[in-house]
């Protein structure tokens, strides 16, 4: 069992597009290491996406629109809720929201919470994360001091000793970014194997090669896959649906970090 945790440079870098690709390329594809070739087999994969904010109100419950793309990829049998049990309305940072309604969070529920998916025993548990690394959760709800300890998605990772993915996304700034999450990681005592360039954005970034080359020089890490963006519409005047991206990008990772 493999339990991956996936992060970012910043909000809005693509986890869940990528998270779902991850999702998608593990379901359908498996590395033979007898002959050497990738054969079709469907792993079990469980998807956890512990916080959210910014959700639609559905039957009586918060429905965010990561999770429930996520749950069209995983096979683990899980519920929207399942794999997003922590779930805000508003947009906002998680932790803002949770202080506006007097819903502390804490590192404590979110690994119950995770804990119940493990149980599920699927090949990989693939756990989305908000934000950037260094996500605030808020003080711990216990303590009542004038300074109290401040939470981060980040000490869920460290406490389940989570292997991590860092996306960049592509965009002016990327190489400072990446190297101080990268950094972070590391002093969190975590193993980073590998990065994903994430260059999906409408509008293409100046030097886009040539900064993918400095961080491959600079990252001591893998970059297993460059994920370009895909239009909605194809040459021929096609609509390209979001499956159909997804399954582009599954097919330009690379598993071998994974074992596959």
């Amino acid at each position: 069992m493999k339990n991956i945790f996936i992060t970012a440079t910043d909000t809005d870098a693509g986890k869940t597009f990528v998270s779902c690709a991850l999702v998608h390329a593990l379901t359908n594809l498996v590395h033979n290491t007898v002959t050497n070739t990738l054969a079709t087999k469907s792993l079990k994969v469980a998807a956890f996406k512990p916080i959210s904010a910014g959700c639609e109100l559905v039957a009586g419950e918060l429905i965010n629109e990561d999770a429930k793309l996520l749950s069209q990829f995983a096979n683990s049998n899980q519920s929207i809720t399942d794999i997003n049990p922590i779930a805000f309305a508003e947009p906002i940072a998680p932790h803002i929201a949770a202080k506006k309604q007097n819903r502390p969070i804490s590192v404590a529920e979110i690994n119950d919470h995770y804990q119940q998916v493990i149980t599920l025993n699927a090949d990989i548990t693939l756990v989305e994360g908000a934000g950037g690394w260094r996500l605030p959760l808020g003080p711990l709800a216990s303590q009542a001091t004038e300074s109290p300890s401040q939470q981060f998605l980040s000490d869920f990772v460290k406490a389940n000793n989570l292997e991590v993915i860092l996306i960049v996304n592509m965009k002016l700034g990327c190489l400072n970014h990446a190297l101080l999450t990268y950094q972070a990681i590391k002093a969190d005592g975590l193993e980073c194997i590998g990065w994903i360039a994430n260059c999906a954005a409408g509008e293409v970034m100046n030097n886009l090669s040539e900064n993918i080359v400095e961080l491959t020089q600079l990252l001591p890490i893998p970059n297993i896959a460059q994920l370009d963006f895909i239009d909605d519409v194809d040459e021929q005047g096609n609509v390209v649906t979001f499956a159909d991206k997804i399954n582009v990008a599954a097919n330009n990772i690379d598993l071998s970090v994974l074992g596959y």
